[in-house]
């Protein structure tokens, strides 16, 4: 995660500022190797070698090219690649292009940060992506390409801002947490917007003449810019589902594009969207996934739904801790391996145990797990009476899924405790409560399901049981 950094200006307040921020201080690396890829065009034949030392120079955008060069996206000859050169040759320049430009935003953009509108944004810029590849109808590998790069980058202001720790994000994060409109926040807080903020970037960052024409104001001056504004646009309204009159309308203008019926398309998006799934997988950020549409709990509108959990592993474990409850309970060998389940099998990104201070009035860390939880070790408290930041977080009974309210206040040193979805689990000690189980999914804020409680309530027995024989036994 990164920090404000020492040279970051206390408030950044004009489009120039930002641009320049991003630019110089925050993503210098990202914006440089990006100029260097969208200035090799494949007009000359020296530029395959170019293209192909550009993407040699970072190991990790090497093989993440290889991955999905093996992809049947990008691959439908199923032929077996293993060096870039072989790539370049057998899918073609653009593809490869293509394929290191989404490869470098995704790792440079979540190295840094995994706040929920950096996931968001993302999911939706490779859901728009596929989509404008996928129903791009002049079928030209340099066409294809183009759209998906330009609905790629389309929000690329958005992606560099939220990607950044910087107290103004902080603060617009809270205003949209509370239904604020969301240019209006913006103008607020960052003095422009996120359109303006694209606008600049793709000038500094040489993004090239297409994806200019895509973010420039007034109306589309091809069928392939404004088939990359709709298939954007598409991407945000299809998380409330495939049906509805905002939908409809899009369906209409992206008819006009690709010349063909908005039933037909609408046939075709729930398709492509299974597709995009898999890029999001190829590309390593499978936590988007649940935020892509048919991944949704859309009926309900509660955004994403919990993940599949591993029923194997679940198992394995509970055979473990069976085993272990049967020889001697060790308490520390059981928690351990409780959150292991929690966190493996379950499925839940960070787990902790709280277990009673020296004075009985506090849970305090005991065992942690998960990225991001390294501060939780010196700073996590929950006072057993309920009162402070952190009290409702008590289940009532011995297990509970936590639904903070809106207004939920939250902890200074973590962005997620206290503010998402929670299970929380109880443990005691003859009728006194002395320890407590916390799993979250951090930035993936879907409200964990009833499967999800059920497995985790499985595992705090055994930790339960083993608490019990060992008091008893005292």
């Amino acid at each position: 995660m990164t920090t404000p950094s020492e040279n970051t200006p206390s408030r950044m307040n004009s489009t120039q500022a930002w641009v320049s921020y991003l630019s110089k201080v925050e993503l210098p690396v990202l914006a440089n190797t990006l100029r260097q890829i969208n200035e090799l065009t494949d007009s000359r034949n020296s530029t395959v070698n170019e293209l192909a030392n550009v993407i040699l120079n970072d190991a990790q955008l090497t093989s993440q090219v290889l991955r999905l060069s093996n992809t049947v996206f990008y691959n439908q000859t199923r032929t077996q690649v293993s060096t870039v050169s072989r790539a370049i040759t057998l899918i073609g320049f653009d593809a490869v292009k293509s394929m290191a430009i989404s490869s470098l935003i995704v790792d440079t953009l979540l190295k840094r940060n995994d706040r929920p509108h950096l996931l968001r944004c993302l999911a939706r810029a490779i859901h728009a992506a596929v989509q404008a590849r996928c129903l791009m109808p002049k079928r030209t590998e340099h066409a294809l390409e183009e759209v998906f790069i330009g609905a790629l980058l389309m929000n690329i202001g958005e992606l560099a801002f939220w990607s950044c720790e910087t107290d103004q994000a902080t603060e617009l994060e809270e205003r949209l947490r509370l239904d604020e409109p969301a240019v209006e926040a913006q103008k607020a807080v960052l003095h422009t917007t996120f359109t303006e903020i694209t606008r600049g970037l793709v000038e500094a960052w040489s993004l090239g003449p297409f994806i200019r024409e895509v973010v420039a104001p007034g109306k589309a001056n091809s069928m392939a810019s404004s088939l990359v504004r709709n298939t954007v646009e598409m991407a945000t309204v299809s998380e409330h589902g495939w049906s509805g009159p905002e939908m409809d309308k899009v369906l209409e203008r992206l008819s006009a594009d690709v010349g063909e019926s908005p039933a037909a398309i609408r046939d075709q998006l729930k398709v492509n969207a299974q597709e995009a799934t898999k890029v999001a997988v190829s590309l390593g950020i499978p936590q988007v996934t649940a935020l892509l549409p048919g991944n949704q709990a859309s009926a309900t509108g509660h955004g994403a739904e919990a993940p599949v959990m591993d029923p194997a592993l679940q198992l394995q474990i509970l055979r473990d801790l069976t085993q272990t409850l049967a020889e001697k309970p060790d308490i520390n060998e059981v928690c351990q391996l409780v959150i292991e389940g929690i966190h493996r099998a379950i499925g839940m990104q960070r787990v902790a145990l709280l277990m009673s201070d020296r004075t009985g009035q506090k849970l305090i860390p005991r065992k942690v797990g998960g990225r991001g939880t390294e501060e939780w070790r010196e700073h996590l408290v929950i006072h057993k009476d309920g009162t402070g930041p952190l009290g409702e977080l008590l289940p009532h009974g011995t297990c509970a899924i936590h639904k903070p309210g809106k207004h939920a206040s939250g902890v200074p040193y973590d962005r997620w405790v206290g503010k998402v979805p929670a299970l929380v689990g109880s443990l005691t000690a003859k009728g006194r409560l002395v320890g407590l189980f916390y799993a979250d999914n951090a930035a993936a804020g879907y409200v964990p399901s009833e499967q999800q409680l059920a497995a985790f309530s499985h595992f705090i027995q055994n930790a339960q049981l083993c608490l019990t024989l060992l008091t008893s036994d005292h």
